[in-house]
This record gives C-alpha cells, sequence and structure tokens, in this order.
C-alpha cells in the first residue's frame, strides 16, 4: 500500500495530479477540497493517498489532510459507495459539515452531494453515526480511527470492521460488552470471546 508521497507538483488538472517523485511520475486523483488548496505546479506537495487496486488498473487517490483520507476510506466501507462517489462527497462537503450531517441524521443536505440519493444518504448516516464518534477532524488530529483517541468503544467498532464484521453486527456485540470492559483491548477481547464462531 502507498501510504504517502512526497514530491514536485508537475500538473495539477482536477481531479488528476501528477507528482514527480524523484524522477518517477505518480497520477493522482484528488477531491476538490484537495485540489483547490494545492501550491502552484513546480513545487513541492506531501499527500496522504490510498491505493484502490482492481483488476484492469491501479489508482492512487491523494489528499491534503488525513481526516480527508480517514473519512474517504469510511465511506468506502458504505455498501454502494465507491471511490468515485467517496471523491464526490469530499468535493462536495468539509469534513467537519459532512460529520455535522451524519450526526444531525440531516439526509437532505447529503443527497445535494454529486450522486446521493436519499437511500444512499441515509445508508451514510446509519452507518457511519457510530464510526464518527462526535469527533471533529481538524487537520491537527492524530492518525487513526475517525472518533476522538481514547474513545475506546470507537477504536474497538473501527478494529471489528477491519476484521470483517458488518457495522450493524459490530455496534451488537458492542452492546452485550460487559460494564467493566472500557479500553479499547478489553472490549475487543470481550466480545471476540462472546462472538459465535461465523462460517
Amino acid at each position: 500500500m502507498i501510504g504517502f508521497i512526497r514530491g514536485t507538483l508537475v500538473r495539477h488538472q482536477p481531479p488528476l495530479l501528477l507528482v514527480d517523485v524523484n524522477g518517477v511520475g505518480y497520477e493522482v486523483e484528488a477531491p476538490m477540497s484537495t485540489c483547490f488548496n494545492l501550491p502552484a505546479t513546480g513545487t513541492l506537495v506531501a499527500l496522504h493517498t490510498h491505493l484502490v487496486i482492481r483488476e484492469d488498473q491501479h489508482i492512487l487517490f491523494g489528499f491534503l489532510t488525513e481526516p480527508e483520507r480517514r473519512l474517504f476510506r469510511e465511506l468506502l466501507r458504505i455498501n454502494g459507495v465507491g471511490p468515485r462517489l467517496a471523491l464526490g462527497v469530499l468535493s462536495g462537503i468539509g469534513v467537519d459539515d459532512f460529520i455535522r450531517c451524519v450526526e444531525l441524521g440531516d439526509a437532505a443536505a447529503l443527497t445535494r452531494l454529486p450522486g446521493i440519493g436519499r437511500k444512499t444518504a441515509e445508508r451514510i448516516i446509519i452507518d457511519l453515526r457510530d464510526r464518527l464518534g462526535g469527533a471533529a477532524m481538524g487537520p491537527g488530529q492524530a492518525d487513526g480511527p475517525m472518533a476522538s483517541p481514547g474513545d475506546a468503544r470507537s477504536e474497538a467498532l473501527d478494529a471489528l470492521l477491519a476484521l470483517g464484521y458488518k457495522a450493524p453486527e459490530a455496534r451488537r456485540m458492542l452492546d452485550r460488552a460487559p460494564e467493566e470492559a472500557r479500553s479499547t483491548e478489553d472490549l475487543l477481547r470481550a466480545v471476540l470471546r462472546q462472538a459465535v464462531p461465523r462460517g
């Protein structure tokens, strides 16, 4: 996985960027939120990246901030949301405004984003409400889950999703966790011990 690149911005034709990293030109697709804040061509740029691998192509997506990339990755976990749609979301709304819409259950605002219909907006709200955890995702926030550091439940939820559990199932597992399990590690140990083996 290519997680980060730093090099000279050679071409800037939104949403496509070309970055020269030690003589190798990386084509990177970026949301407008990143494209609008890039330096002039010919200058140094640093991008957080996410690589999508398909049978016929590898596509590198780039983001100026870690919160943008983190939101992009969270969107990709939602059934029916692919990279193009996730890029469109980030191009149409800021990270903090998106989080606010999810927290408020404002499906109408999400449907104004490109490619988002009512059903997709509702699915996004249901799937992301717990994972976002009400945390602001400003540029200074540390890497890690979208919820604030120390939010053990959100971190445990993120880990369960990474293990392949669906969001509703993972939330139910955490709801059944004993009260004394308060750290992320204790929560994961408790819920995985209780989990019925999945075929």
